[in-house]
């Protein structure tokens, strides 16, 4: 059975933030939730980009049930994977089989800080590769060591272990990236529903192994309102690709994110308040395969987000598809009819 997620998105929001919608995440009965890795966020505009681990540590405190995860660390350039390692192992021992290490193989906008270059795709995966191999030797237990490619590891341990190794799940956009989540991780991720991809990764060896997409989503109380949030604060969602991963700086997104109109970020984000259409999102993505759907709430209005979904979309999952639809069609016409008797007054 699919299973809903939360988005903590890390550019738009600082740790005291982050820490209580999890919290509310989890009370309002989302079964995990996912923490962006950024050491900058998209735009100056977002604002926020704490570091992940100090965060997921609060978290691990603040909640009990809810399972929480990085979407996505990048192991290669930023941070050595002996490093991610040892983090990702005391994440995972604090939180006691409720940790689930997310990896890709990064965005140029924060791997770029520490002046070692942004190689070509190609290379980036391999280095992603590596890096998986470095993880996995070091949570085996015992003295390590490794020469490869990219990395080298000397005579290193980890001594704070979880009694099971993190779960891995593995960033795919290609059919290289969803090869390499099949063969070496426990999952994989991707950021838009893509059903060939996950036939892909099935095919691959993936078959039975969990398989989460993000959906990017803005409600308000009104379509109007979320619309134009969505445009100011979440362009991303409308960029070309290749330069999702290319460009630099936040001024360069910021650029980029000119051209783009309301029309095209609406067309790829879900907007408004009206709970027939987020589920229908939702259900697309459980067409597709994915087992997990992570929920990303663009903007400010978080914990309206959160209650509305609790009201309308957590509980109509529990039903058998065909009976999702009349509530849903129900609780949007009421929420339609309050904007509109709001808007009169």
């Amino acid at each position: 059975m699919m299973e809903l997620g939360y988005k903590l998105s890390s550019e738009e929001f600082g740790p005291a933030d982050l820490v209580r919608f999890a919290v509310r995440a989890e009370q309002a009965g989302f079964g995990f939730a996912l923490a962006s890795d950024h050491f900058h966020p998209w735009t100056d505009r977002e604002g926020e980009s704490p570091f992940v681990w100090t965060v997921l540590g609060a978290i691990g405190q603040a909640t009990r049930r809810l399972r929480i995860g990085t979407a996505v660390t990048c192991p290669t350039i930023r941070m050595h994977p002996a490093l991610v390692a040892q983090a990702a192992a005391t994440t995972a021992a604090l939180m006691e089989g409720r940790f689930v290490l997310g990896v890709g193989s990064g965005e140029n906008l924060n791997e770029h800080v520490v002046g070692r270059g942004w190689p070509p795709p190609d290379v980036r995966l391999e280095m992603l590769e590596e890096a998986i191999e470095v993880m996995r030797l070091l949570w085996q237990g015992g003295q390590q060591s490794h020469r490869g490619r990219h990395y080298t590891v000397e005579n290193a341990r980890l001594y704070t272990l979880p009694e099971q190794p993190p779960v891995l799940m593995i960033a795919a956009s290609k059919p290289g990236a969803a090869d390499l989540a099949a063969r070496l991780g426990d999952a994989m991720i991707n950021t838009t529903v893509d059903e060939d991809l996950v036939t892909h990764f099935a095919a691959s060896g993936g078959d039975d192994k969990p398989r989460y997409v993000e959906l990017t989503v803005c409600w308000a109380k009104d379509e109007r309102r979320a619309r134009r949030t969505a445009h100011e604060v979440w362009a991303l969602a409308a960029l070309a690709d290749p330069l999702f991963t290319e460009l630099k700086l936040p001024s360069h997104f910021e650029a980029a994110f000119k051209p783009i109109t309301e029309d095209q970020v609406a067309e790829a984000v879900t907007c408004g308040p009206d709970a027939r259409r987020h589920l229908e999102a939702i259900e697309k993505a459980e067409r597709a395969g994915y087992t997990h759907v992570c929920i990303h709430q663009v903007g400010p209005e978080q914990e309206g987000f959160i209650d509305f979904y609790e009201r309308e979309i957590l509980s109509a999952l529990g039903e058998p598809t065909e009976r999702r639809r009349k509530p849903a069609a129900k609780a949007a016409t009421a929420g339609r009819g309050g904007a509109h008797r709001r808007a009169s007054r």
